[in-house]
């Protein structure tokens, strides 16, 4: 399954806001197995959401839509995702009752905060979607054929999101490996793992940490498992966290490495 998401915000443009939903969709996805391909932010335009809506919901499984769902005058996600699909709005009873009964609990917790919220707003959709309730907020969510449109706060988000997270599942699969060797060292050995396997291998450093992160990605246990297994014993890696000082001692280690391997000394491959 390959995903596509479209985090909505003129904030998020503006570096305003540090777009966390992204960066936790995309891990959770990635748990269940799917590919997310395109992380997309746009602004609170109305055209340009529809547009990339459109196009997304042609090219991918599933779109998540994140943010501009609400009251406010900004908030124009709904109405650009009805557009995409040719809809118009319809208010849904379910959404409605549910919106009457989050403010009636809110009423009740404060009773001092006099709400003037337009309940027909907050509760409509696309015409023929899928209400989804909103558990820790108001406006509630909702699906449209492939698209699912989620809340930009992130506690309303992370709640919605594990209510459909069932729908979301793939045949991804990662390991990872850890390594103090330098990236330059270890390149040929990557390189040669994703042809003997059928893996992708990506290093990712990370200084505070001490050590380079290397996760192989595959669709096929036995491949990824082998690709491991491999990498294992062809350079210095380990299946937990290593770490080593990167200032001037550990470069003269890598010196010494690097000039070891140049006379030969490097780990044979297997046949």
């Amino acid at each position: 399954m390959e995903v596509a998401l479209i985090t909505v915000g003129d904030e998020l443009l503006s570096g305003d806001t540090v777009n966390t939903n992204a960066n936790w969709l995309a891990a959770r996805l990635a748990e269940r197995g799917v590919s997310v391909t395109r992380i997309l932010s746009v602004p609170d335009d109305r055209e340009t959401i529809a547009e990339r809506v459109a196009t997304y919901g042609d090219a991918f499984d599933r779109v998540v839509v994140t943010g501009g769902i609400g009251g406010t005058p900004d908030d124009v996600t709904v109405e650009a995702v009805a557009d995409a699909f040719g809809r118009d709005l319809a208010v849904s009873e379910l959404a409605r009752a549910d919106v009457e009964e989050r403010l009636a609990e809110i009423a009740t917790r404060i009773p001092d905060r006099d709400l003037d919220v337009d309940v027909d707003r907050e509760a409509a959709l696309p015409a023929a979607s899928r209400p989804l309730p909103n558990e820790a907020g108001l406006a509630p969510g909702c699906v449209l054929e492939n698209v699912y449109v989620l809340p930009g706060i992130p506690e309303e988000l992370k709640t919605m999101f594990e209510s459909v997270a069932d729908e979301f599942a793939g045949e991804r699969r990662s390991r990872f490996l850890y390594t103090v060797e330098p990236e330059a060292n270890i390149v040929p050995a990557l390189e040669e793992a994703m042809n003997r396997f059928d893996v992708t291998v990506g290093c990712y450093p990370d200084r505070e940490a001490g050590h380079n992160r290397l996760k192989l990605v595959g669709t096929d246990d036995e491949e990824l498992a082998a690709g491991s297994d491999w990498l294992l014993g062809a350079i210095n890696v380990s299946e937990t966290p290593v770490s080593r000082d990167w200032g001037e001692e550990g470069a003269e280690d890598r010196d010494e490495r690097s000039s070891d391997r140049d006379d030969g000394e490097r780990p044979e491959s297997a046949p």
